[in-house]
């Protein structure tokens, strides 16, 4: 039955029951679903069910209904049914009896005009009226089906009503909490500014551990030979080999390989986990093709990208501070990480050497100076999240070494620890934190990163789920566990444009097992991936502007006069794509930028450069953001022949 094709009719219906009662009442077929029965005698019993100050506001709610309907037809009537239904389901059972009636007559073809109804032994009769043609009102069982069955819709479309009205409250207040309007973005600019001086002051000065990496030389293309990288950066790591050709060859050739990390060895021994390293790295070594080729007298060197918190004591030491990212291998803490994987190596019999120790960052930093000598600041955001950047060696106030020959030092910023009230921390916050390996910690790192978006969205979702029952009941089991969505499945959704959202669907449908969504609670969950995904490009984007201004390359002090300007985009593929952002003072500043996320979240991407061009207005005519691909495995290479102990000429 299309209740949407409802014929404009001119009549004014009018219920009203043939009994003592002072208004209208139900037909007693409708006391006689409440018994179960059907064509039964009308009893005063039915009476006592339904209040009577109720029943009159019913009247009264229907005949104003009826009343529009002659008048208007039944799509501009709409809205007031609506309203009715939202004050009592039989209300809205009450209006779907007249709608079946008038349907009914549609079908019969005839149309008759009457004022009054009566409720029959046999069903429901006129009272008086001119009908014209044989009289279809006669309602027996099937018609009193029929109008139950649209009881039974209407209150299940009042349940999806109401489970949505308070998704969209929870949603609200999560949206009001995550709110990053540019005032909030300034002070979180000041703020990493503020803690970054801190922290090169002295040791323990600030939430950012600001380490100095004793990488005083960058690589700038003049490097030759065969070098090899290890890169540890998450729940996979990868071993790297490539042939340098100096300026005029550059990058001649270059392979590599993905290892998945077994999950025990994530929380085993020291010895478990780089005694595996070593074992695929030499692996991946015996098969070096005739392509790569050593020079006379040069050994197989490394550069060692080892993404977790260390202190370097050498540009080829350190020891280990803290794991994140899912590893806690606790007897690797206060360890050098460097001699830990090279006694792995000669366990196996190769005589390899470890030339540098580097950070993920510090070896995107490095790849992309190689070809851009304008490289300043290097930034990862993907499954964790880092900045480091190039610092006058006089302001690391901590620093108790010679000053380096070039003035400089590579600072590793470990901003993920960053922390300042000015941060919009949630309910979602607090849990995330609470559960994780590391409570307390890396704050900055939950609100942005590639690891724990998804999971941001999950919580919210589960509240939803729980609160306003979205996914039905019970709430599914999988919804419940932790990580459960990962950060490119609320991409997915996040990126669905089709109209009924059918990738959502999907998703809900693969990852939880959730069925039968409507498309008015897919949008909520693509508002909640929208609301998570624009509060951690925004903040990374101040992290950023913060760096630039601590360095004073934010524009600040150009002639006094910041303008807005316009922000374009090129294409991001390849090494050296470019994305303008502008600033009125002196030299050109690159941003050197390596991660998943950054790379194929193409929103998390547009919301970041929107912020960096909002904070730095005029300011942002010569700072350039730069997809540096593989800039943490390359990198490393690129250093550790930058730093051999035979150079080649």
């Amino acid at each position: 039955m299309d209740i949407g094709r409802f014929p404009k009719l001119p009549v004014r219906i009018r219920w009203q029951a043939d009994h003592q009662a002072p208004c209208s009442a139900f037909p007693s077929c409708w006391q006689d679903i409440g018994r179960g029965q059907t064509g039964s005698d009308d009893s005063p019993r039915f009476y006592k069910k339904w209040k009577l100050d109720w029943m009159d506001r019913g009247c009264c709610w229907m005949d104003e209904y009826i009343s529009c309907l002659g008048a208007r037809g039944f799509e501009m009537s709409r809205p007031l049914l609506m309203s009715f239904i939202a004050k009592s389901v039989c209300v809205g059972v009450h209006v779907c009896v007249c709608v079946l009636l008038c349907l009914e007559v549609k079908r019969a073809g005839s149309i008759p005009t009457f004022t009054r109804l009566r409720a029959g032994r046999k069903g429901l009769e006129p009272i008086d009226g001119n009908v014209s043609g044989a009289w279809p009102w006669r309602m027996r069982s099937r018609r009193a089906a029929a109008c139950a069955a649209a009881a039974v819709i209407v209150s299940r479309r009042l349940k999806v009503r109401s489970q949505k009205c308070t998704a969209r409250k929870i949603l609200l207040e999560f949206q009001e909490a995550c709110y990053t309007p540019l005032a909030r973005l300034r002070q979180v600019v000041d703020a990493m500014a503020v803690e970054m001086h801190a922290g090169l002051v002295s040791e323990g000065g600030s939430k950012l551990k600001m380490l100095p990496t004793y990488i005083d030389r960058l690589p700038d293309g003049h490097e030759r030979g065969l070098y090899y990288a290890v890169d540890l950066g998450g729940t996979n790591f990868r071993v790297l080999r490539v042939q340098l050709g100096g300026l005029e060859g550059r990058v001649i050739k270059q392979e590599y390989e993905e290892v998945a990390i077994p999950p025990e060895l994530m929380l085993g021994t020291s010895e478990q986990l780089f005694d595996f390293i070593a074992k695929e790295l030499v692996s991946f070594v015996a098969r070096e093709g005739q392509d790569f080729r050593l020079h006379a007298g040069q050994n197989r060197e490394i550069g060692f990208t080892f993404s977790f918190p260390v202190k370097q004591t050498a540009v080829n030491s350190g020891t280990l501070l803290q794991w994140t990212k899912g590893f806690k291998v606790n007897d690797a803490v206060g360890e050098d990480v460097v001699a830990a994987l090279q006694r792995g190596i000669e366990r196996r019999g190769y005589k390899m050497r470890i030339a540098a120790l580097v950070n993920d960052t510090v070896g995107t930093l490095a790849g992309g100076r190689y070809w851009n000598n304008d490289v300043m600041i290097g930034v990862i955001l993907g499954t964790g999240t880092n900045a480091c950047y190039v610092e006058r060696a006089e302001a690391v106030s901590k620093w108790a070494g010679d000053i380096p020959k070039s003035g400089e030092m590579v600072i590793n910023m470990e901003w993920g620890n960053f922390w300042s009230s000015h941060l919009p921390r949630t309910y979602v916050d607090e849990s995330l934190d609470n559960e994780s390996l590391n409570p307390g910690e890396y704050g900055f790192e939950k609100m942005i990163s590639g690891m724990y978006l998804g999971d941001c969205v999950r919580r919210v979702l589960v509240r939803m789920a729980q609160e306003a029952c979205i996914f039905g009941t019970p709430v599914p089991h999988k919804l419940l566990e932790a990580f459960s969505l990962m950060t490119p499945d609320m991409s997915k959704m996040h990126h669905d444009d089709s109209s009924d959202l059918k990738v959502v669907a999907e998703v809900l449908k693969r990852v939880y097992g959730i069925q039968n969504t409507t498309v008015g609670i897919r949008k909520i969950v693509v508002a909640v991936c929208d609301t998570v995904c624009q509060r951690g490009a925004r903040l990374a984007a101040a992290g950023i502007v913060g760096i630039l201004k601590k360095i004073g390359r934010d524009g600040s002090a150009a002639n006094g006069v910041i303008k807005r300007n316009t922000f374009e985009q090129s294409d991001m593929n390849g090494f050296h794509d470019e994305v303008p952002v502008h600033y009125t003072s002196g030299g050109r500043t690159v941003v050197a930028m390596d991660g998943g996320l950054y790379e194929h979240y193409t929103k998390f991407r547009n919301y970041m450069q929107e912020a960096v061009v909002e904070l730095l207005g005029e300011g942002s005519k010569n700072v350039v953001i730069e997809l540096s691909k593989d800039g943490s495995g390359i990198g490393a290479a690129l250093l550790a022949a930058s730093h051999a102990e035979y150079v080649i000429s």
